[in-house]
């Protein structure tokens, strides 16, 4: 699968990508009307974060109990179900009156019961697309996600305006209900890709499973850590430049729109496994120039050039999946995915602290140090030994199988 056009022309896909994007535009738009709700209420700019990324912490106790469901669940029943819990849980949280404990209470149990949701999502995309495919539908992903978080604050900002949080919040209930809707009519039924009931002991089982494998622990490790540490230096660009924050976070949309569209749809598949370190030093070695506190022009083409390196995540991704087997595969994307929020978690947790004892250029140019000697020490597990076993890629014990067709020959 080479083109765009092929990845639309594959059937689901399109519905599949609309309901993504829908959802993903419901969440940036109400995530932002409950938290200047939350802040109107209580003037706490601590809780008013957490009103907009709590559930993303919660996912972090789901994974740890509910990810088995991501491989054991019905998808297209699954995000049907899970867009619907999150539409009546919006519209529980926009009741007038609600007690402050009772909108968190609800926005933490959301989030901890979403935790299976990246997985089933992008498991489903490993079964609609072609697996040489899944790199590129998951640019795709990645890419209209920035656009839509994107879009969803500039408009969710204007419908607080006009509407009201309360309104916005019900507008984005509305979304949740439209993207259930594209679920359920535009997507096949299918089975679940594992057999068994969902549990906390399967998922621990199927945990500790994946991580036995040391190739998947060190692309585990790869996925997490660096892009944590960098997202840390990220959550100082308000304390570094509090009138230019939003260029600086806009210069990091726009690189990793670029990265992910280069690599995605351009880089063949002999360039990948070339590209994969050096994009991984990309993505911190920027922002080692902070050190130096340069000027804002200068700040901006540093955080372009390391936003690039996001892209990093798509090779590893796509090396997930081969290391993978398909009945664990959205078990393993959801581990992925909750382990980077938790990262981010502590990676802006570090930042911010390093920045209290110093300044936000030392804690931006400190965490992403750690970033750099983290990817050092990763690239000797992570280095792309396909050629040592004839063009065979490892299985989910690390041992190798053979490919169904020659790597050099792949292209996105």
């Amino acid at each position: 699968m080479r083109t765009y056009r092929e990845l639309f022309r594959t059937p689901e896909f399109t519905p599949f990508f609309a309901a993504v994007s829908v959802q993903t535009a419901a969440q940036t738009a109400t995530g932002l009307a409950l938290g200047t709700l939350v802040y109107t209420r209580t003037g706490s700019p601590l809780l008013s974060a957490l009103a907009m990324f709590g559930p993303s912490l919660a996912q972090v106790a789901g994974a740890l109990t509910l990810l088995s469901a991501a491989d054991r669940l019905p998808p297209r029943a699954a995000l049907t179900a899970l867009a619907l819990l999150s539409a009546g849980a919006t519209c529980v949280q926009a009741v007038p009156g609600l007690p402050l404990w009772a909108a968190f209470a609800v926005l933490l149990a959301v989030g901890a019961a979403s935790s299976p949701g990246g997985g089933v999502r992008y498991g489903l995309l490993n079964e609609i697309v072609p697996r040489e495919g899944f790199l590129l539908g998951r640019s795709v992903l990645n890419m209209t996600g920035g656009v839509m978080q994107i879009c969803g604050f500039a408009v969710g900002g204007l419908l607080v305006t006009v509407f009201s949080a309360r309104g916005t919040l019900l507008i984005g209930a509305g979304l949740y209900v439209v993207a259930a809707a594209v679920t359920r009519f535009g997507l096949t039924a299918r089975p679940p890709r594992a057999t068994g009931r969902p549990s906390v002991r399967e998922t621990r089982r199927t945990n500790a499973l994946l991580w036995s494998s040391t190739p998947r622990r060190y692309v585990f490790l790869a996925l997490w850590v660096p892009n944590g540490l960098v997202v840390g230096a990220e959550s100082l660009y308000v304390a570094y430049a509090p009138g230019h924050a939003g260029l600086l976070f806009a210069g990091g949309a726009l690189g990793m729109l670029a990265g992910d569209t280069l690599v995605g749809r351009f880089v063949t598949a002999r360039w990948r496994a070339r590209l994969g370190a050096p994009l991984r030093l990309l993505l911190a070695a920027p922002y080692l120039l902070f050190a130096l506190r340069p000027e804002l022009p200068l700040a901006l083409a540093a955080v372009v050039l390391a936003s690039v390196g996001f892209a990093a995540s798509l090779l590893l991704q796509e090396r997930l999946m081969a290391l993978t087997p398909q009945e664990l595969s959205g078990q393993a994307l959801g581990l992925s995915s909750s382990g980077m929020l938790a990262m981010q978690g502590v990676g802006a947790a570090v930042a911010g602290g390093i920045a209290q004892l110093t300044s936000p250029a030392t804690g931006m140019a400190a965490v992403a140090g750690l970033s750099v000697a983290v990817t050092l020490a990763l690239a000797p597990g992570l280095r792309d030994r396909s050629g040592d076993v004839g063009g065979r890629l490892p299985v989910a014990d690390g041992s190798p199988r053979a490919s169904r067709t020659p790597r050099t020959e792949e292209t996105t």
